[in-house]
Order: structure tokens, then sequence, then C-alpha cells
């Protein structure tokens, strides 16, 4: 009974998700807004609230705008070395720049329309002339290492296209940007090229579950990833790779050598489950001479950006990882 319920509430989570990013169908053009909606205390943490209970808890027979690519833009589902990708590509294009997105949902959940309309944001803002969302496996019907396979694949198809890796814009929200990091740290073991920049949000940067980090002392506090939501065991217990150890670099990258990683924005929220690890994650690159950023939204749950696209905060966002993309490549 309990795993029928968890799967009702993940695929709840899915669906309720693509409510809550409007976006402009194929007549319209995609204009990211300059601010969001602005909320403060009490009012910001009760909206947030309210959107969550929405999310997992949607009401019978309510209605979900499928996505549908922007005017200026095409929009394909095709395969990439046998991996499902969704391929967007502009009409009029100014730069070279390719996004490639990995997206999250704790390594159980698949591609989304609310992660299709992201990387169309993402990619309107940074200028990209294509983006590429890998649909990649996902457990417990696949588990370590079908996803970094899958992301692996991807990237080198990309290559093999004739893609300048300097032009990849390799972003990642959640378990995605665990899987971003595992990506760039599987180049760096065969010498591969790595991509421009790295941009993540609340990624997932170890699967040790310790008390007294942000684990447990904001586990009340977000209302995303926190206690009884949906996806708090899948991370807590770790359920794509049981049969590594918890600090095993290759699903925890904070144990890693991150030196030769490019540079590398993070992004995550006050109030967010892995918090504590973000900030280590940074720590960690800055020691091993990575370039890196990282920005504290004061208030914000995990992967707000994703579950909370009206906010100004998840506006702000959006467009800190445009600038640092203008910062980083030429």
């Amino acid at each position: 009974m309990k795993r029928s319920m968890n799967r009702l509430l993940l695929a709840a989570l899915a669906a309720a998700s693509i409510a809550l990013a409007p976006f402009p169908g194929a007549t319209a053009p995609l204009v990211v807004p300059d601010r969001g909606l602005t909320l403060h205390g009490v009012e910001q943490q009760s909206y947030i609230r309210d959107v969550a209970d929405r999310v997992f808890h949607p009401q019978e027979g309510a209605a979900h705008e499928a996505f549908a690519a922007p005017d200026g833009w095409t929009w394909e589902q095709t395969k990439i070395g046998g991996v499902p990708v969704d391929h967007m590509s502009a009409a009029q294009q100014k730069t070279k720049r390719v996004l490639l997105q990995l997206h999250g949902g704790g390594y159980v959940l698949g591609m989304s329309d609310a992660h299709r309309r992201l990387a169309m944001r993402q990619a309107v803002l940074t200028d990209a002339a294509e983006v590429y969302c890998v649909d990649y496996r996902t457990a417990p019907t696949y588990m370590y290492p079908a996803a970094l396979e899958d992301a692996v694949a991807v990237y080198r198809g990309l290559i093999a296209r004739g893609i300048d890796p300097a032009h990849i814009i390799l972003v990642g929200d959640s378990a995605g940007g665990n899987l971003a990091l595992e990506l760039l740290l599987d180049l760096k073991s065969h010498d591969e090229p790595m991509p421009g920049v790295l941009l993540l949000a609340s990624p997932w940067a170890t699967f040790v579950h310790e008390k007294g980090t942000s684990r447990t002392t904001n586990a009340d506090k977000d209302a995303f990833l926190g206690t009884n939501t949906p996806l708090y065991d899948a991370v807590a217990h770790a359920v794509y790779a049981p049969e590594l150890a918890l600090t095993d670099p290759r699903v925890s990258p904070v144990y890693a050598d991150l030196t030769g990683l490019p540079p590398m924005l993070i992004q995550t929220g006050g109030d967010e489950l892995f918090l504590t690890e973000n900030e280590d994650l940074a720590r960690k690159a800055a020691a091993n001479g990575v370039t890196v950023t990282l920005t504290v939204y004061p208030g914000m749950p995990h992967d707000f950006a994703l579950l909370l696209p009206e906010l100004d905060e998840s506006v702000q966002s959006l467009h800190e990882m445009a600038d640092f993309v203008r910062r980083h490549m030429n």
C-alpha cells in the first residue's frame, strides 16, 4: 500500500508541476520578465505551502496545458545514442551555444513539461541556439549507473554531431545536478573535453543523509523535498544506488576531486533540504581550483525556479544564470 501511494504521489507531482509554469503556445514568442511576484515573510511562506499543497494534492480533473514550442522554435522528440531526448532549435540563432539539460526528480521521475519549459526559459535568456533535454533511465527499474550511461551517450553524441564542447551550457536541477557533476567526472576520467559552463539548481551533492545538517534542520521547512513529501524517501534512502557506499564519489560528488571542472554556478534556497551540501560543494570546488559562485536565495525551498516560476526569486535566478553564461562563455 505504501509503495502504491508513493507512486500515486510521484505521478501527481509530475503532472501538477505542469500547471505551475504557464507557457505560451506555438503562436507566441517566449519572453522572460525582468521581475516576478514579490512576497515576504509569512505571506511568502504561506504562498509556497499553498502551491506545494496543490502539487501534492491536485484537484481531480484539473486541466494542464501541454508543452508547445514557442514561436520561433521547433521541437522534436528523438534519440541520441539510443537515449530519448527533446530537441528544440531556434529559427534565428544568435550564438552557437547549446543548452544540455539533465532534469531532476530523485532519479525516480522522468522528463516533465515543467522541465521543458524551464529549459526554454534558460535557453532564451542565454541566447542558446539549441536545447537538448535528456530523458534518462530512472529507478527503480534502472539503477546506477543507467542514468550516467545515458548522459554520457548523449554528450558524446552531441560532440559527434560537430558541436563544440566549449559551446555547451550544462544545466541540472536536484538529481539532475548530481548527474551533471557525475557526467563531468566521467568525462574527466576519460580525458574528454568539458562543456563551457555548469549551472546547478538545488543539486543533490551527497547521498549521505547526515543529522545536524540541513537534511534535518530544514526537513520541516522545505515544502517540496522535506518530510512528508513524495521524493523525501527516495533521497533519504538513496534508492538509485543501493549497492554503492554513500560517500562514493560516483554518487556523492562532494567527496570527488573536482579539479578541472568548468566554471560552476550553484543556486540553492535558504529553506533547502540540500543547503548544507550545496555550501560544501561550493567550498570543495573552490578548494580544487574551480571558478564557482554560490547563491543562497533566502526563504526558498528546493528547486524553486522549477516549481515556483512566478516568484521574483525564481525569475532572478534565471537572470543570474544568463549573466554567469555571459561572463564565462565568449
